[in-house]
């Protein structure tokens, strides 16, 4: 790697986008004029096809590439064009229900807690039926990196797009560069053929309309799709029946996957069998690629296990909560009671808050696990003894 200008070698502008809301009186005329001028002409300028792909840790071994997702850092006047374009392509799909009902992911009114709270309200209510119910969670190797082009235009032409349309967003796929950015030191510029890029605002939208008709490969079973998450769930009185049909289902997606040139992470799919109550038998030698020895699968941030209990969630909150609440005590005397306040409100609370709909359904043991940790983040704030009740507590925060 080579210690070089960034912006000059990859395209970037150094633009902050707070200097567009400054120059706002003054900017928008050229700048509609440019974007016009793009769909005009099929076209997008060179220098907004290059982008610095910056590594973003997921876990794992540190010297392992693959524990590192890729997000591009693309110039700030293509993002805001993007922007427009997805706006425009978005209330195309909305308004011809291009989307399939089980698709979730780049939809306005959708998320990660109401595609999570779909999923368990059908587990919960098998449960109560006292079926057995059982699960894949499907995991896709670099989903967003391997999107074919070609398959996508097509896609795109399937859904009504006109010719002016599918050049442009030819356009947009050609001619692209990345580089890797790493504490100020890039990597050459390397072209790119396939994949859209992460940390593009349509990059997650044109992701969600290569993947939609996977849905239509599911047959009794159902599924859900959010970005590359994907998960197959059926329930039935009889287990040998369910797990027949999702093994089938299975199967089926799987080629559904291999035709738009994806591949499965066998390691992180994963099948679990929900059941609080019924006899839990042995894993069957018959469902492959998967692994029964796993009773606990992170689904759209929340962590689910075969009971349902929420154990294994609630304890990763723990973790996290206890972690941001040393640092804070280690530090207290540089702050001040409203910057302690603040702290809370933007670093502990958004934790609790996160999918609460969903993990609320856990025992009172375990939630009470949670009060204490909140308890100790408010006595943060407040100064206030060990010994002060919880409702003297929540009274000094309002």
């Amino acid at each position: 790697m080579q210690n070089m200008d960034p912006y000059k070698s990859v395209g970037l502008d150094n633009l902050d986008p707070f200097f567009l809301k400054l120059s706002a009186e003054i900017v928008p005329t050229p700048i509609t004029s440019l974007f016009n001028l793009s769909f005009v002409s099929s076209e997008i300028p060179i220098d907004w096809k290059a982008a610095a792909d910056i590594p973003l840790y997921k876990g794992g071994d540190t010297l392992d590439p693959n524990c590192y997702r890729p997000i591009s850092i693309l110039l700030c006047l293509s993002k805001v064009f993007e922007s427009q374009v997805n706006k425009q392509i978005t209330d195309h799909f909305e308004s011809h229900l291009t989307f399939s009902a089980m698709q979730s992911g780049s939809r306005a009114g959708h998320g990660c807690t109401s595609a999570t709270h779909k999923v368990l309200n059908y587990i919960i209510t098998a449960i109560e039926k006292r079926h057995y119910c059982a699960a894949v969670f499907i995991d896709l190797a670099k989903a967003f990196d391997s999107v074919n082009h070609h398959i996508l235009i097509s896609r795109l032409s399937s859904l009504g797009f006109s010719n002016d349309c599918l050049a442009w967003f030819t356009n947009f796929f050609s001619d692209r560069v990345q580089c890797a950015k790493s504490e100020g030191l890039l990597s050459g510029p390397l072209t790119v053929f396939i994949g859209v890029p992460q940390g593009s605002i349509l990059g997650p939208t044109l992701s969600s309309v290569y993947i939609n008709d996977v849905a239509h490969a599911a047959g009794d079973s159902l599924i859900h799709l959010y970005a590359d998450d994907t998960i197959l769930y059926t329930s039935g009185p009889s287990l040998d029946t369910v797990l027949t049909n999702l093994q089938t289902t299975f199967n089926a997606i799987q080629l559904s996957f291999r035709g738009l040139q994806l591949l499965l992470n066998t390691s992180k799919t994963k099948c679990m069998l929900f059941n609080r109550s019924l006899s839990a038998p042995a894993w069957p030698s018959s469902i492959t690629t998967l692994d029964g020895s796993d009773y606990n699968y992170k689904y759209l941030g929340v962590w689910l296990d075969c009971k349902l209990s929420f154990q294994t969630h609630i304890k990763h909150l723990q973790s996290k909560i206890k972690y941001r609440i040393g640092f804070l005590f280690r530090n207290k005397a540089s702050f001040t009671h409203a910057a302690k306040h603040t702290l809370v409100k933007l670093t502990i609370l958004p934790i609790l808050d996160f999918g609460d709909v969903i993990y609320k359904i856990a025992s009172n043991t375990l939630l009470n696990k949670l009060d204490a940790v909140y308890h100790s983040a408010i006595r943060f704030v407040t100064k206030a003894p060990y010994t002060t009740h919880h409702c003297d507590l929540y009274a000094l925060v309002g």
